[in-house]
């Protein structure tokens, strides 16, 4: 199921509505049924926001990153500040082919749960070749995310491979 959330909207009640998306789902929901839209002030142009219950990493490997939001309950304010950070500037992730997958249910045994291991809140930077980056007990801003991906070899290949005239 692909997400396309409303800046001002994001909050812990719609992060918990989120249904359940399973890979095939993900060509071209909107989530204008589940939140209107005309209350909105800037939707979150292209970022896709994934519950990680039936979401297998392998299917974004090389395609896109991966920024995992995790935490033990929706209620937690980090991860409430997440994602209203996330929310602020999500052009910024979509330009760098970024893809936001959220667990909130600490008993859930994603993949993403099982492979990082949170304890509590933690953000985590995963680049498109499959390695974790970044781990993160604490909510970041956009521009910090931004950065720290910038700093990435595959990043750095790829900024010069869209504009070669920057070197």
């Amino acid at each position: 199921m692909r997400f396309t959330l409303p800046a001002t909207l994001l909050t812990l009640g719609l992060a918990a509505a989120m249904a359940v998306a399973s890979p095939p789902d993900l060509q071209a929901q909107d989530v204008s049924d589940v939140v209107p839209l005309e209350s909105a002030e800037a939707p979150m142009a292209g970022l896709v926001i994934l519950d990680a219950a039936d979401v297998d990493l392998d299917q974004f490997l090389w395609e896109q990153r991966i920024v995992a939001v995790l935490a033990d309950s929706p209620n937690d304010p980090a991860f409430q500040r997440q994602m209203r950070e996330i929310a602020e500037l999500p052009q910024d992730l979509v330009t760098r082919d970024v893809i936001v997958i959220v667990d909130t249910d600490r008993r859930s045994d994603s993949p993403l749960r099982l492979r990082l291991r949170p304890r509590g809140f933690m953000l985590a930077i995963i680049d498109k070749d499959g390695e974790i980056k970044q781990r993160r007990p604490a909510p970041r801003s956009v521009r910090e995310i931004s950065a720290n991906i910038d700093r990435f070899p595959l990043r750095r290949q790829e900024m010069l491979e869209r504009m070669p005239s920057g070197r």
